[in-house]
């Protein structure tokens, strides 16, 4: 009897725990995955049960955006919990090792360091692309595990260090420092890590950045995957969707790990897409992942809603009731803050975060808006989102104004009629850009192309006269 009394008080004492311990978090991010692409957003082609019931376990946020309609300035806002332009990460990064100052500002505080301040266990698995060298290297920036790679993609099946590196793509992988590798299909492989992680640290408050690269290019699947997909006529559509399925079964696989250790009613999991999925153009036919944005007009690298309007969801059973869609805009940074501040950190110490802790919005505590605006910039394109209003100028064209309550697709230009709408916006961008910083970061392409200039004139007068001419651009990392 005494024996069962002392079973029944243990597991009252581990019920206890497990509702006052602070909440695990993961951020699960896709790369370059159209916003029609999941099956919560009506994707009828491709498999995402797993993706989906996270979905209806939770909220959808049918108006969720990115700060940027590409891959590092995206990450480098959701990682910060500020509008990267505050700090000058507006572009890819150069990949190179070796310069010590390309990267994402040593000055500033990313949300997994707040995290860590507050006694959490802190991962990343997968993709960084917010700088190469050890300055910025995941460890050095606030997490206690790494295990991915430090480029902007990577092939899904193989390293080799042999080949002249064109991309970085064949370069080996990283564990917390550690030259890394991995066995069969990459987003498996990270997938596996990822419920390793969750397993190792079961007894902890932990926070998990799975930041997967699939369905970013090169195009690759197994093939019995891309097997099950032979419906699809389209070839670049057949393999994109065996990649999302992958993808998809690994998400499953760490939900799985955290039922099984009884975490997932107090684990806060987000979803989302780092931008819109890369689509053909007039100018540009043969580009493209095989996503799709609809029902959005534009993709990856557009300020139209296809570039920068994603797949976003949020799901902690214990907090947030199942089923929900909320339809006020939200960003990227909203996913940091609420991090911070539900796990009882300092949203304010060093640089203050933007963006709202989400929690109050979805059980009813709040029913105001979260922002009265959002903004994007990119070199001399700006744009906003403000009233249900969207406005966009790119470089010296003619500015646009949508309204996106009754145009979604962004193909009625209803600034002529309302010039003063547009004026009010844009003097409220500008009010907004008036805390920003120029870019510190290169354009890669221009960074490059001074990189082998550089080289080119290291080369002695007598080697030049010979012929000698090496081949630079086979020879260093490229995003």
């Amino acid at each position: 009897m005494r024996k069962l009394i002392c079973i029944l008080l243990l597991g009252s004492f581990v019920n206890l725990f497990a509702q006052t311990k602070s909440p695990n978090i993961i951020v699960i991010m896709a790369d370059d995955m159209g916003f029609a692409d999941v099956g919560f957003t009506g994707a009828k082609d491709i498999n995402t049960p797993n993706i989906d019931k996270l979905a209806a376990s939770g909220v959808v946020f049918k108006n969720g955006y990115i700060t940027h309609p590409f891959c590092a300035p995206s990450r480098a806002g959701l990682l910060a919990g500020r509008y990267q332009h505050r700090f000058g990460f507006e572009h890819n990064p150069p990949s190179d090792s070796a310069n010590p100052i390309v990267g994402i500002d040593v000055n500033e505080k990313l949300f997994p360091k707040r995290l860590q301040e507050v006694g959490y266990t802190t991962g990343i698995i997968g993709k960084w692309h917010l700088g190469s060298a050890s300055p910025y290297n995941p460890n050095n920036r606030g997490f206690d595990y790494f295990y991915g790679f430090l480029n902007g993609g990577h092939d899904y099946y193989k390293i080799d260090v042999t080949k002249p590196i064109e991309t970085g793509y064949n370069q080996g992988l990283v564990r917390n420092k550690q030259v890394a590798n991995f066995e069969g299909y990459l987003t498996t492989a990270l997938s596996n890590d990822a419920v390793k992680f969750v397993e190792d640290n079961k007894e902890k408050s932990f926070f998990l950045f799975l930041s997967y690269n699939a369905p970013h290019q090169p195009l690759q699947a197994p093939k019995e995957d891309i097997a099950r997909y032979a419906h699809i006529k389209n070839k670049k559509r057949r393999v994109y969707a065996a990649m999302v399925d992958v993808m998809d079964r690994g998400i499953g696989n760490v939900v799985s790990a955290l039922e099984n250790h009884d975490l997932r009613e107090n684990t806060l999991i987000f979803f989302l897409s780092d931008n819109g999925g890369p689509v053909p153009s007039k100018h540009s036919p043969n580009k493209g992942n095989g996503s799709s944005n609809a029902p959005f007009r534009g993709g990856k690298t557009d300020y139209y809603e296809g570039g920068v309007h994603v797949p976003f969801i949020a799901s902690w059973p214990a907090k947030i009731e199942s089923g929900q869609v909320y339809n006020q805009p939200v960003i990227s940074l909203d996913i940091s803050r609420t991090a911070v501040e539900v796990a009882g950190g300092n949203a304010t110490s060093g640089n203050k975060m933007e963006g709202v802790n989400l929690i109050p919005y979805l059980n009813g505590k709040r029913s105001d808006a979260p922002h009265d605006a959002l903004y994007w910039r990119f070199l001399s394109t700006k744009s906003i989102i403000s009233g249900g209003y969207k406005y966009i100028q790119k470089g010296k064209s003619n500015p646009e104004l949508f309204n996106l309550e009754k145009d979604i697709e962004e193909q009625n230009d209803i600034l002529d009629k309302n010039p003063e709408l547009a004026t009010k916006m844009l003097k409220l961008w500008g009010k907004w850009d008036a805390n920003n910083v120029e870019m510190r970061n290169p354009v890669y392409s221009e960074y490059y192309r001074s990189r082998d200039a550089f080289f080119e004139n290291m080369i002695p007068d007598g080697a030049k006269k010979e012929g000698y001419k090496p081949e630079f651009k086979k020879m260093f990392p490229k995003n």
